[in-house]
């Protein structure tokens, strides 16, 4: 079973009427931008206004661990969004220097295995335990937002998308993570198939009501993303190339809580 992560409580579910700021905290801007300037520039701009930033594997690669221990130093919640995929042994040491650069959250293919899984969840609970340490958050990716039908029978899984994201869910909560990453599509199905007030969902594919899909396949307005149950949404694009972010921030949350 998971364990119970102080960070990982959420606010009240986000129905019509939720204040402003609890939708804030909800929100993770996505740093999908090629260089540690730039990134730094949107953490000084949006930082008061979002609950917390996604380091993805373009930042990643080009800034490094010392980047996301520069953010973590100053306090900032860090979503390192790596989505680990390997044997059992590299996965779980991959998370415990995850859990040393202090990130808030983290992931794992869920398709990697329970054994995978599991080898990490434990790594990183006697790590936190010995160091006493904040155990980061642990996500499953469950089927990435970008996939579809047709994704799913060229990798020659012949359930169809909300059977397998169920499948995932199950594996990942046996396996002691506390939650997955998923299409809002797909919550209702995971809330389905893991009765845990504690299992949490973080949502990519955040577009805004009149805004394109792009390379995104299955997404879903902020507003439909935290009135079906997410916890956290993703947003990148939507906010990163508005020419005042800021300004659209504010909208997303207008449209959650006008929903």
């Amino acid at each position: 079973m998971p364990s119970t992560v102080a960070a990982a409580e959420p606010s009240d579910k986000a129905p019509s009427g939720t204040e402003a700021a609890a939708i804030r905290e909800r929100i993770i801007v996505a740093l999908d931008v090629p260089t540690a300037v730039e990134a730094r520039s949107l953490v000084a701009e949006l930082g008061g206004a979002v609950g917390a930033f996604k380091v993805g594997m373009q930042l990643f690669t080009a800034a490094g661990p010392a980047f996301v221990r520069e953010l973590t130093g100053r306090g900032i919640k860090v979503f390192l969004d790596l989505k680990y995929h390997d044997i059992p042994n590299t996965v779980a040491a991959a998370g415990l220097e995850a859990t040393r650069m202090g990130v808030w959250m983290f992931d794992v293919h869920a398709s990697g295995g329970r054994e995978m899984m599991q080898r990490t969840v434990d790594a990183i609970a006697d790590y936190t335990d010995l160091t006493r340490m904040r155990r980061p958050i642990i996500l499953g990716v469950t089927v990435l937002t970008s996939s579809d039908r047709q994704t799913l029978d060229q990798i020659g899984v012949s359930a169809a998308v909300d059977e397998h994201v169920a499948r995932l869910a199950i594996l990942a909560f046996d396996a002691g993570l506390d939650g997955v990453v998923s299409s809002a599509q797909e919550v209702s199905v995971v809330r389905n198939a893991v009765d845990a007030s504690r299992f949490i969902t973080v949502t990519p594919g955040i577009r805004g009501r009149d805004a394109t899909s792009d390379d995104q396949r299955r997404v879903t307005t902020i507003g439909d993303a935290l009135a079906g149950g997410s916890d956290f949404v993703v947003i990148g694009r939507p906010i990163l190339a508005a020419a005042d972010r800021l300004a659209a921030v504010e909208k997303l949350v207008e449209e959650a809580r006008q929903h």
